[in-house]
């Protein structure tokens, strides 16, 4: 098995490894660092117990068409646990037997574990995001005043855990005005004291957004050179500090914005490491190296 491969429906109905075998699906997923990470953290495991020796993460390349024979094939090839990134974060959901009550508020799964009667679904985004903010930047959601961008499945994760962990106000952007009007509808019940509004990015500077806020991009734009930049930040009042969940490549123009107008700044790497750190513990059932996996994913990107 070679773990730096980038494998495909064909490989896996082919598959036949020995051991535990672990995956990542996404469309497009060649820049993935979690085989890196995980398999750091798997190594590291290995020489205090001798069972995560055969133990082997690798990442599928799968369309969005194409996941619900990739879900079924994975589990009739027992892979014990499997995370997904965009886009299939929220189609996996019907996919699956059983859902995480923390996740259901989410209507999106990250990580999947096996069970006898099909998938069990968690999400470790929300998670990710509030060590990753408080490793980086200094940040606590509770209290803050909190801009989020976009409304697929990170940023479902993202507002969720931001309306769990008792922020002051959230502000939603989104583009499509049905997909974020859907989403408030979702999370009104989650909101308890706290502000919660939605806004089109283009119409940034008239809704009364807060100063001080910390801006969290969770949309796909940056991800590609020449993407638009989610929302102008001179658009809003000066913010407290901007995260952006892309972690590859490092240094989005959005990042790059950010900086320029002398603002604290991060991407998602810290993100991804808690996360999926968080998720090999829902695996394997035990504590896991964080350390070894916030290495391995820097070493990944070349940093």
């Amino acid at each position: 098995m070679d773990t730096a491969a980038t494998y495909t429906l064909a490989d896996l109905a082919a598959w036949s490894h020995p051991g535990v075998s672990l995956a990542v699906l996404g469309y497009p997923i060649k820049h993935s660092v979690s085989p890196a990470m995980h398999n750091a953290a798997l190594a590291e495991m290995a020489t205090r117990e001798a069972s995560f020796a055969d133990w082997r993460y690798v990442r599928f390349e799968v369309p969005p068409e194409e996941l619900p024979r990739a879900l079924a094939l994975l589990h009739e090839k027992r892979f014990l646990g499997v995370n997904l990134t965009l886009p299939h974060k929220m189609l996996a959901v019907a996919q699956i037997a059983a859902i995480d009550p923390a996740a259901q508020p989410v209507g999106a799964v990250n990580t999947l574990r096996w069970r006898a009667d099909g998938w069990e679904g968690f999400n470790t985004d929300g998670y990710g995001l509030a060590s990753g903010l408080r490793e980086d930047l200094g940040v606590e959601l509770a209290g803050a005043d909190v801009i989020l961008l976009g409304a697929g499945g990170a940023a479902r994760g993202a507002a969720v855990e931001c309306l769990q962990r008792g922020v002051r106000s959230l502000w939603i952007a989104n583009r499509t005005r049905e997909n974020l009007d859907a989403l408030l509808a979702q999370l009104a019940p989650l909101a308890g004291g706290a502000t919660l509004r939605g806004f089109v990015p283009a119409e940034a500077s008239g809704v009364g957004l807060p100063a001080g806020a910390v801006v969290v991009n969770a949309t796909s734009a940056g991800l590609k050179a020449g993407d638009p930049l989610p929302i102008d930040l001179a658009a809003l009042s000066k913010p407290r500090a901007v995260y952006d969940m892309i972690y590859n490549p490092a240094e989005t123009a959005f990042l790059a914005a950010a900086r320029d107008r002398g603002l604290p700044a991060a991407n998602g790497l810290s993100m991804l490491v808690h996360q999926g750190a968080r998720a090999l513990e829902i695996w394997t059932g035990g504590p896991v190296p964080v350390a070894a996996m916030a290495a391995a994913a820097r070493a990944a990107m070349g940093r």
